[in-house]
């Protein structure tokens, strides 16, 4: 018989497999009761949750994050969909925000910022979205947003040029790191040539677009 509900965990994170057939109700049982014979095994810890197996919505997310809650001492740090392209930036994300949550430092935002929302931040921040045209982020941190950014956006907003801005795609209408602005034409030119997530840095007094990975 194949399992109703299938917990996989990895350094990045946990993934809750729900079988697709099933009435959700039944599988919300199946995984409390593993969560409560496994709450040992995940006390204390900081994960970041994906679901496979089956589309669900925002309310059944939050059934399941319910029960986790109120089964193990687990500290979600955010969700996660299922993304090849997105990979890498997933991972930087939910490194990066597991080295601030210990440090109780960061936050994440889960949505696309539109046209003329301003979203800003006293730490770093992590967006799982899009940053779209005439939207704006300001951070005294880091910036890291899990889609493409459009619009402004502003970290080390303290004066930190050691912060840094991270995105799938780069083409940004505005983009500072501490007192430093990057010059958008050049910017633009840079993401052209680099596949994949790209991160931006200050370098003496100008702004570098670099690969996330090598």
């Amino acid at each position: 018989m194949e399992r109703l509900v299938t917990i996989k965990s990895s350094r990045y994170g946990m993934d809750i497999h729900l079988t697709p057939e099933v009435p959700f109700d039944i599988l919300l049982e199946n995984l409390r009761s593993k969560f409560v014979s496994a709450s040992h095994f995940f006390k204390g810890a900081q994960m970041a949750v994906s679901f496979s197996g089956r589309t669900l919505s925002r309310t059944e997310e939050e059934k399941i994050l319910d029960i986790i809650t109120d089964t193990t001492e687990v500290d979600i740090v955010c969700i996660i969909e299922h993304d090849e392209k997105n990979e890498l930036l997933y991972k930087s994300a939910v490194e990066q925000s597991l080295s601030n949550v210990q440090k109780r430092e960061g936050q994440f935002y889960r949505g696309t910022l539109k046209r003329r929302q301003v979203l800003e931040s006293d730490e770093s921040i992590v967006i799982l979205g899009d940053v779209e045209p005439g939207a704006r982020v300001a951070a005294r941190g880091n910036i890291i947003i899990v889609g493409a950014l459009y619009g402004s956006v502003h970290a080390g907003a303290s004066g930190d040029r050691d912060a840094y801005i991270v995105a799938l795609s780069m083409q940004p209408k505005e983009l500072r790191i501490g007192d430093v602005e990057a010059k958008r034409q050049i910017i633009y030119q840079e993401s052209l040539n680099i596949k994949g997530p790209k991160i931006a840095v200050v370098d003496g007094r100008r702004i570098y677009l670099d690969p996330l990975t090598d």
